[in-house]
């Protein structure tokens, strides 16, 4: 029998004393059938509106968008190619092409370190399931932009630009960006990619992460020395708390990169974050971390629904390259989490939410922006979540 089937059958038999649930493999048809249907509303709201992209919904309801230089503009592309990925829909592959375009000029854009989930997510996608060479030249293009925030006398890919505050930040969401140079690496046998990857993940570890597993938001650098200069929080509690969005940026990244060289080290550190937060005392039992895992007013903070999307993703990958015990543990997380966020207290009705799957995330707690609303990562991070637990259930 397929070692992770059998993983998955033994998760599914430690909750079988629980009340009755419905079993996984419909829920996620369920919900990955209603994600169909609320991403075409959300397609459709905007599809007269080229220069427009979902973000978030203001205090009333009202859809925010974002412009294509905004750092979320390619996950509700990305969600598109998803959900035409698991429906085979005409509407949705349309919808998902035209929604990627929007994005083609970011192509150039050296002002950012988001282009993996700017372009990735959206042209990476695309180019996956079509093999359309035109998005090919777009990602090659976008990943020279993104190389060229490499400084090599520090090691690692400028976050965001220097300020007052920070000569060179390097912020742990970064770490999602390397799956991006890593397909450059292969797709045009330039192994200089591949080589800022792996500084890039060596420097954060030595200098991003606690004894205990977690990591700060924010490392600056000192552009002479190299040296770190400043560690801080930005969307965090405090400095030294564990942010909850960024623990799970963490925990995926380690897993990527991992999959990606097949180093240990990488593994070794994707399960120091795993333990970090599988075994945190303030991780609810429902599977959704609050907002940070310091947060004062606990258990009245807060959750991040983000996050959980992200962990439970994160967690399924992770169970096919650790040991047995460990496996079980992280496929009986994402189960959970799974399952929290498919409830009616996370998972939207049809053409509620703004035409999003998922309430009640959390941006910035600390500048009060995007707080306990619906987030397009959020949805994007639960979408594959539900797809890679269908292929992980079905042996693939």
């Amino acid at each position: 029998m397929n070692k992770l089937l059998l993983l998955l059958l033994l998760a599914a038999a430690a909750v079988s004393c629980r009340p009755k649930q419905e079993p996984m493999e419909a829920l996620i048809v369920d919900r990955l059938d209603r994600a169909v249907g609320q991403y075409e509303l959300m397609a459709a709201s905007l599809a007269d509106q080229p220069d427009k992209l979902p973000r978030t919904i203001d205090a009333d309801g009202k859809l925010l968008t974002t412009s294509s230089g905004g750092w979320v503009s390619g996950f509700v592309p990305g969600s598109l190619w998803y959900l035409y990925q698991y429906s085979g829909s005409p509407a949705l592959l349309e919808y998902a092409k035209n929604y990627t375009a929007r994005l083609e000029k970011e192509k150039y854009n050296r002002g950012t370190h988001d282009l993996g989930f700017m372009l990735y997510c959206s042209y990476g996608n695309g180019y996956r399931l079509t093999g359309d060479t035109a998005y090919s030249g777009v990602l090659l293009t976008g990943t020279e932009s993104l190389a060229s925030r490499f400084n090599p006398v520090i090691g690692c890919i400028q976050s965001w630009n220097t300020s007052e505050k920070w000569q060179f930040p390097v912020i742990i969401d970064n770490m999602m960006n390397l799956e991006f140079l890593f397909w450059a690496a292969r797709e045009s046998g330039d192994s200089r990619y591949r080589d800022i990857c792996l500084s890039h993940a060596d420097v954060t570890i030595a200098n991003h992460f606690r004894p205990d597993g977690s990591s700060w938001h924010v490392v600056s650098y000192d552009t002479v020395t190299g040296q770190v200069e400043r560690k801080n929080t930005h969307q965090g509690f405090s400095d030294e708390s564990a942010w909850g969005r960024g623990q799970a940026w963490g925990l995926y990244g380690f897993t990527m990169m991992y999959r990606e060289t097949q180093d240990v080290k990488y593994l070794e550190q994707a399960e120091r974050i795993a333990r970090f937060i599988l075994n945190h005392p303030n991780l609810p039992a429902d599977g959704i971390p609050y907002w940070d895992f310091n947060a004062p007013d606990i258990p009245d903070a807060l959750r991040d629904a983000s996050a959980g999307a992200i962990i439970a993703s994160a967690l399924i990958e992770l169970s096919s390259y650790v040991d047995k015990s460990l496996a079980k543990t992280c496929l009986e997380t994402a189960e959970t989490q799974i399952r929290t966020l498919s409830s009616p207290e996370y998972f939207a009705e049809k053409g509620a939410n703004g035409n999003f799957l998922l309430k009640h995330s959390v941006g910035s707690m600390p500048h009060n922006s995007e707080v306990d609303v619906p987030l397009t990562y959020a949805d994007y991070y639960y979408i594959e979540a539900l797809l890679r637990y269908k292929s992980l259930a079905e042996g693939k």
